[in-house]
């Protein structure tokens, strides 16, 4: 199996995902929830499982004190997300409709400001950025004696790349569940992308520390084929260290209720492209930077 020689076709198939996510996200950007803009989130219980009648009456609800706002079900509960409630507004919603369902309970209520969203998102943007600067640091230091023609460098480059297109491939993809299905991006979400990227690197090295040690065995004459040796020889490791993963994430999308479920299917999306680019792309970059250095030096 050459994987390498048609590393191509999956630099193609990965822009094939990649690109129409990123095109979402131009045209109609990410579904904040109120962690990253403002607003109300509140959790009502009721004695029964809810039906379309109570979420209707929550909706008109928050209508009659002018406040739009829009509901998810879970069983017994209802979550409200809404514009910035203070506390008169929110007694008000809570006394209307009590009127038409006496077991109606507020469970929590949390309320989110524009400066403190603001803060969240700018937050969130440095943890994602000062992790990829560490990656490449400790990616570049314990490669350091990697044999020639590859270089730590190398390594730590091509690991952020594989990075960024599992990190691509999720958000453009919940750009499109935002626009289409009302997907909403909250802090769990921050909290999965950071997780993808430690799943995603910890299964590049794995790749890249047996391509150092092929290296060492082989030599690097003939580079591309080290590399191919190397990829086969790790791909059943990442297979299956993704299958118990992948496993685990499903049982939680099945059973573990509304609250986490876009958190498992941002975590299952990015195991899935993890995956996937530890052993197709961040490997193949390798060697395409490789073959396009061999061929300036021999122009020079």
């Amino acid at each position: 199996m050459n994987i390498i020689k048609h590393k191509n076709w999956y630099f193609a198939l990965s822009l094939l995902v990649i690109v129409p996510g990123i095109i979402a996200m131009l045209l109609w950007g990410l579904n904040l929830s109120i962690d990253f803009t403002s607003g109300t989130l509140m959790t009502l219980s009721f004695n029964n499982t809810v039906n379309n009648n109570q979420v209707q009456a929550v909706d008109n609800s928050l209508k009659s004190i002018g406040v739009k706002g829009s509901s998810e079900i879970s069983g017994k509960l209802i979550f409200v997300r809404s514009s910035p409630l203070d506390q008169a507004q929110n007694a008000k919603f809570l006394s209307t409709l009590s009127g038409k369902y006496k077991d109606v309970k507020e469970l929590e209520s949390q309320t989110t400001g524009p400066t403190i969203g603001q803060e969240t998102a700018w937050n969130a943007f440095k943890a994602v950025a000062i992790a990829s600067i560490l990656i490449i640091l400790y990616i570049t230091w314990s490669f350091r004696e990697v044999p020639k023609p590859a270089s730590s460098f190398r390594f730590g480059i091509c690991a952020i790349i594989a990075l960024i297109h599992d990190v691509l491939v999720v958000v453009g993809i919940f750009a499109i569940l935002g626009h289409f299905f009302g997907v909403q991006i909250d802090s769990l979400f921050v909290t999965a992308i950071l997780t993808i990227i430690g799943f995603s690197v910890h299964d590049t090295i794995v790749v890249f520390d047996r391509i150092r040690e092929n290296l060492k065995k082989m030599g690097g004459k003939d580079f591309p084929k080290t590399v191919n040796d190397s990829v086969i020889q790790t791909i059943d490791r990442s297979l299956n260290t993704s299958l118990t993963v992948f496993l685990v994430l499903v049982a939680l999308l099945l059973f573990g209720g509304e609250s986490i479920r876009w958190f498992v299917v941002a975590l299952l999306i990015g195991i899935i492209s993890g995956t996937y680019s530890s052993i197709f792309n961040a490997s193949p970059l390798l060697v395409l930077w490789h073959e396009i250095s061999e061929k300036r030096k021999i122009k020079k």
